[in-house]
């Protein structure tokens, strides 16, 4: 045989190996996957969840933003459920996590069912990226179909948490380079801080900028103000929506989950300094302006952008372990 056909012979079979692989990979996790060993999976998630947020609307955003606290630290893994012990060290004391992170009772409702009908067959991690679906369609969200096949992690990292998880405090560049770094784009970025359209924020997470930033509208600043004080040693856990447009509407009729979150940018109404720096005359006012008149292309965005950051390095396999406890390893 010619030696330019084994080349290209060889060059073929190299690209559909590697072809072979990148498929394999993506095809750890599928919608389906507990199809026949946990048929009822997501009635139960959906069923706990639509109660938990009828008796709470906040829930849905709590749910969602411990779905982000655990996909940025060493991936979708459970590793944000874990509770501290004399021997374990967690991450529900870092920095972004410690007296903010909520939702854990929900979850273990959730465990308790699901274990009740499919004994050690469903991931809590899994259980945490529906919950977090399910949340937000039930607040007017989008859906999408939740890749699963997730197993939990045995370990933990607060060192991650610290230096990984997104501050209220970064500007463009540096948020720009937390989400580069786990291999979501500048618009990923942008499209999932549209989350912020619903849950609350407490004060000391914008203090500074309502009293210091120059980009904001004054009248929003002064409104912030009446129950956010500068000196935040007393009333730093004062909370105020993060959307101001549709922060406590009911969840029939009009949406909160909705794009306003980016109206309130161009208003130079958002709560946090991050949230601004979104529309802040950089590299991302023109998706903004995208998103703020066109909610059908951002919940688009958003919902591949889940799907995106799900995906981030899940322990499959026989890696990790299914837990029977979320909080607590096997």
């Amino acid at each position: 045989m010619a030696p330019r056909i084994i080349s290209i012979l060889s060059l073929t079979l190299i690209i559909t190996i590697s072809l072979l692989s990148i498929s394999s990979t993506n095809a750890q996790l599928r919608n389906n996957f507990y199809g026949v060993s946990c048929p009822n999976l997501q009635t139960i998630v959906f069923n706990v969840m639509r109660d938990s947020v009828r008796q709470q609307p906040r829930l849905g955003a709590s749910i969602l933003r411990l779905f982000f606290h655990d996909c940025f630290v060493n991936g979708c893994d459970g590793s944000v459920l874990l509770d501290d012990t004399p021997t374990f060290t967690g991450e529900k004391n870092a920095l972004a996590n410690r007296n903010s992170v909520r939702g854990f009772e929900v979850i273990d409702t959730i465990k308790t069912r699901v274990e009740a009908a499919c004994n050690a067959t469903v991931s809590c991690g899994d259980i945490l990226a529906l919950a977090a679906r399910d949340g937000t369609t039930l607040l007017g969200g989008p859906s999408w179909g939740v890749p699963l096949g997730r197993r939990d992690a045995r370990t933990a990292s607060q060192s991650t948490a610290n230096s990984d998880l997104p501050s209220p405090f970064a500007n463009l560049d540096t948020l720009i380079t937390l989400f580069t770094n786990k291999g979501l784009s500048a618009r990923d970025m942008t499209a999932l801080s549209g989350s912020h359209s619903i849950g609350l924020a407490q004060c000391f997470t914008f203090s500074q900028r309502i009293y210091n930033d120059t980009n904001i509208d004054q009248s929003f600043a002064t409104l912030r103000q009446s129950t956010c004080p500068q000196d935040t040693t007393t009333g730093g856990s004062n909370l105020a929506p993060l959307d101001i447009r549709t922060p406590n509407r009911p969840l029939t009729g009009t949406n909160r989950f909705d794009n306003n979150y980016y109206q309130n940018l161009i208003n130079r109404r958002g709560l946090l300094h991050s949230d601004q720096e979104l529309f802040n005359n950089g590299s991302q006012d023109a998706l903004v302006q995208l998103y703020s008149t066109n909610q059908r292309v951002f919940f688009q965005d958003f919902a591949s952008a889940m799907v995106r950051m799900g995906n981030l390095s899940p322990l499959t396999g026989t890696n990790g372990e299914i837990r029977r406890n979320c909080r607590l390893v096997n």
